[in-house]
């Protein structure tokens, strides 16, 4: 892997009592594209924020390319680009009038502007809609210009939240391809999403984020191979879980067994083979399963089995 780029160390950020972020460390090689998952409340918007200097936090350093976000805050923020989740554009005027405007605050003049602005809106495919209103593009191609504007100033750090949130399929199979074909220019990418697909197709390395911190860290192959052939989540009827659970371990198919919700939570090896062996010991001490769900070995089920919740709850 390359150095790093991008280099947060023992981030902290309290509001009263709440700590939204305890102590994130992350090291963003340069030209990767790193996925930052987390639900509701994990601390994730919160380390973004600081990370692009909205907010300084309570504790903890942030370098970008060498430079102090702290020390070097202007020299830093020339170095980042945004795409935030909500639309930032202004829809009674063109694309390319909202692209002048936002290249002009990025100090962009004269030919330097027109040339940017004519790049941006080739690599988002939208320079045949360049004159026309924003109101009047699709979801997709409102998701496409909000890229662009943040591209204009030619980042080395592109931070993309929630890119294809509201697009139709289509719409959000043209940012994949725009964000790899930025990626295989050099540009380096942190990219958050509630789409696991999106994450297991375009990230190098993933951080999964929960209750302000940082708990898990790799690539999505190591992360779904850590899972194993899947987990099975159990319910049976009320006082037998205690019954099996011991006997249901030592199925040679099976990692570990755990308590959770009143269920057993089964990690293994092999998932149609524990669940076969589960339902002969239940069939032959008479016990009646209740609930039966299959988590197959992919991103989601990684960080369901991690976090105990689901990304878009």
């Amino acid at each position: 892997m390359s150095e790093p780029i991008l280099i947060a160390q023992d981030l902290v950020k309290t509001y009263g009592e709440i700590h939204a972020v305890r102590g994130v460390s992350l090291r963003v090689a340069r030209g990767e594209i790193y996925g930052l998952l987390g639900p509701n409340g994990a601390g994730k918007t919160t380390a973004i924020s600081m990370l692009i200097g909205l907010f300084p936090p309570d504790s903890g350093s942030i370098t970008v390319d060498g430079l102090d976000l702290k020390t070097d805050t202007n020299a830093v923020k020339a170095k980042l680009g945004l795409v935030p989740q909500e639309l930032a554009l202004y829809p009674t005027l063109s694309a390319r009038q909202n692209l002048n405007f936002f290249g002009r605050i990025y100090r962009l003049r004269g030919k330097e502007l027109r040339a940017r602005v004519d790049k941006v809106l080739e690599m988002v495919g939208l320079a045949e809609r360049a004159g026309d209103a924003i109101e009047t593009y699709s979801g997709g191609m409102k998701r496409r210009i909000n890229i662009a504007a943040g591209l204009l100033h030619t980042p080395d750090v592109l931070f993309l939240d929630e890119p294809t949130v509201g697009v139709d399929p289509q719409s959000r199979n043209a940012i994949f391809e725009h964000v790899e074909a930025l990626n295989r220019e050099g540009m380096t990418i942190m990219y958050t999403t509630h789409y696991m697909e999106e994450a297991q197709r375009l990230c190098h390395r993933v951080a999964i984020m929960d209750e302000g911190k940082v708990i898990a860290l790799d690539t999505p192959t190591a992360l779904i191979r850590s899972l194993g052939g899947g987990i099975l989540v159990v319910g049976l009827e009320e006082g037998r879980a205690d019954t099996v659970l011991d006997q249901i371990a030592e199925l040679p198919s099976v990692k570990a067994v755990t308590r959770t919700d009143g269920n057993l939570k089964v990690e293994t090896h092999q998932l149609q083979e524990a669940l076969m062996g589960i339902l002969e010991l239940t069939n032959r001490q008479d016990i009646r399963i209740t609930s039966l769900e299959q988590w197959e070995p992919n991103l989601e089920s990684v960080f369901l089995h991690l976090t105990g919740k689901k990304l878009r709850q």
